[in-house]
């Protein structure tokens, strides 16, 4: 019994163009064809198309199911690659899902990166937004840092930041930012790549800082980008004197000596 190409396609449960394919990729072999020209598929050629199909169906690519037709230990390489990928994607599925049953409780925000919804109320809308963006210029390791600085604050850290006025004055500020310096200080400490944070940039360093200083200026205030840039090079100060034991008995000397 032999096949046209629309038979065997239709055997097959596929579409002449996809055969036609599978013939260009070296996934099936061409057949014979009659005195009239016209290609007459075997048996051997469904069961052919009838594999690729159930491997498709499990979403194999071309490419991997061309490596499954060598056999032995490069046809075991292909299946283990394809099954560490399906692991994967699982994963990827059931956290999925359990995102989503707990957006659908209530339980959890989506205006926070994955990990942080138990944060999400002690954040201000400011901060949720800025976490998201940093999740997308920082690596993992950075953003687990970044949620223990969060969960290591009072939930009340921030309402005076988040509540000073644009035109608030340079005492405010400068006050305000003293405040503010000792917790940004210990953080420092204890990250010490705050200081230099190139090495958790995935998207390189040039376009990090370009997009974290275009969203802190579209997220905050004058006013509070002042506060930020006077704590930061407080709390700078701090670590490096809490970082350097002998800073602490020199001042005490030099006191001791006046």
């Amino acid at each position: 019994m032999a096949w046209s190409t629309r038979e065997v396609a239709d055997l097959a449960g596929t579409t002449v163009n996809t055969v036609r394919h599978y013939h260009q990729s070296g996934l099936l072999e061409q057949p014979e064809r009659r005195s009239n020209g016209y290609k007459q598929y075997g048996a051997r050629h469904l069961v052919r198309l009838l594999q690729i199909r159930r491997l498709r169906d499990l979403d194999l690519p071309l490419a991997q199911i061309e490596s499954l037709g060598l056999g032995g230990e490069t046809r075991s390489a292909a299946l283990l690659a394809v099954d560490a990928d399906l692991s994967v994607s699982i994963d990827r599925l059931i956290r999925a899902r359990t995102e989503i049953r707990a957006i659908l409780d209530g339980t959890t925000a989506t205006g926070v990166p994955p990990g942080f919804a138990h944060l999400a109320g002690r954040l201000s809308k400011p901060e949720r937004a800025l976490m998201l963006v940093l999740s997308q210029l920082y690596d993992e390791s950075a953003m687990a840092d970044l949620k223990k600085m969060v969960e290591a604050e009072a939930e009340d850290a921030g309402v005076e930041f988040d509540s000073l006025p644009p035109d608030a004055d340079s005492a405010t500020r400068q006050q305000l930012a003293e405040a503010l310096a000792p917790q940004l200080a210990q953080h420092i400490t204890d990250c010490r790549w705050l200081v230099d944070p190139a090495m958790h940039h995935p998207r390189g360093s040039r376009i990090t800082q370009e997009t974290l200083l275009e969203t802190a200026v579209e997220l905050y205030s004058e006013s509070q980008l002042d506060v930020l840039a006077r704590a930061s090079v407080i709390a700078t100060e701090l670590a490096a004197e809490s970082s350097d034991p002998t800073s602490n008995t020199l001042d005490r000397g030099d006191h001791d000596d006046r």
